[in-house]
């Protein structure tokens, strides 16, 4: 589309010589060249201004600069990372799909299916499950029984929904995601392992996206639940019972153990580890690779295993660095005190 279209769908003021010219795609200020968009959203990347190749760039009147390439076409916008993510997706639009009930499908007679469904070959859907208007049910899915699936929900091929989950309107659900899966519960008795059964479920609420081979485990009696509008990475694995709050991250590699509680806002970062019957408040933020085994207050920073203050945590490693040469003076010390002794 041309610039001026650009910019009046994304709620953008053009400023420049060419506004007239036509955009095929989008790119990151580094490598964007001509006939393609981009964005200058932090000041740390200006520098790369001067020798932009795009024909156009996202840009708020603070980081306006008169250093400007010549064929460089401004628009002005209050937020450009969302202007720029409004134009990506104009000019990248998803491969529509022929929307159809695939004749390979498998479906219980007693499922229920809204308007405008598209379910893949070699789907399953047992009875009693229900699948909401537009929604999309890719390739190879598994559905168990009393599932509730709801509106414009979109579920990727491979992922599984085991008997009795509750699915809110506009979920996703990547590939290889299982939801609702038995906890590890056992009991050690007479030198054995006994399971403990769990037949509660999973409840996901409005708007949350399941990342790819993410798992989330049923409640042993009640439900695990997510949150509106959370959103869950890839290779997560979120035990049975947790109560995830709204807009909620849990970013990729992390593991929470069972019965947890981690309130609206909060944010985990890779590979956090968190232990069972914890509570981490509401905009907390875990740092990423630490380890949880204490309640973390709400609105704090914590890093480290086990995690603490992130500043404190900080200048107990800037210290920790110092210790050579701590251990280098303290040997000076003891060799002057002998001789001094002698």
């Amino acid at each position: 589309m041309l610039i001026t279209e650009l910019a009046q769908l994304c709620d953008a003021q053009p400023q420049g010589e060419h506004p007239a010219v036509e955009i095929k795609s989008a790119a990151d200020i580094m490598t964007a060249q001509s006939h393609q968009v981009t964005v200058l959203s932090d000041g740390k990347y200006k520098k790369h201004l001067k020798d932009c190749q795009a024909s156009a760039c996202f840009i708020s009147e603070q980081l306006l600069d008169n250093d400007i390439p010549p064929g460089l076409t401004l628009l002005l916008c209050k937020d450009p990372e969302i202007s720029f993510l409004n134009a990506v997706k104009a000019l990248h639009p998803e491969t529509p799909l022929k929307r159809q009930v695939s004749a390979h499908a498998v479906l219980a007679d007693t499922t229920t299916l809204g308007d405008d469904i598209h379910i893949g070959p070699f789907t399953t859907i047992g009875p009693h499950s229900s699948v909401g208007d537009s929604s999309t049910i890719e390739a190879s899915v598994h559905i168990g029984n009393h599932v509730v699936i709801g509106k414009n929900c979109r579920i990727h091929p491979n992922a599984v929904i085991y008997d009795n989950c509750v699915i809110g309107n506009n979920v996703i659900i990547h590939s290889g995601a299982i939801i609702g899966a038995d906890g590890f519960g056992y009991k050690f008795r007479n030198n054995q392992h006994i399971k403990v059964p769990h037949v509660g479920n999973v409840v996901i609420e409005d708007n949350v996206e399941i990342g790819a081979n993410t798992c989330i485990d049923r409640g042993a009696l009640g439900s695990t639940r997510i949150g509106l509008g959370s959103k869950i990475d890839n290779l997560v694995q979120l035990g049975h019972n947790n109560n995830v709050g709204r807009h909620v991250i849990i970013c990729g590699q992390s593991g929470i153990s069972g019965s947890c509680t981690i309130e609206d806002g909060a944010v985990l970062a890779g590979s956090v580890g968190v232990a069972d019957h914890i509570k981490i408040g509401t905009r907390a933020v875990v740092m990423a690779r630490s380890g949880i085994s204490q309640d973390v207050a709400p609105g704090t920073q914590v890093w480290g295993s086990p995690a603490k203050d992130r500043k404190v945590a900080w200048r107990e490693l800037a210290a920790l660095a110092k210790l050579p040469e701590l251990l280098q003076k303290i040997k000076t010390f003891e060799s002057r005190l002998t001789k001094l002794e002698e």
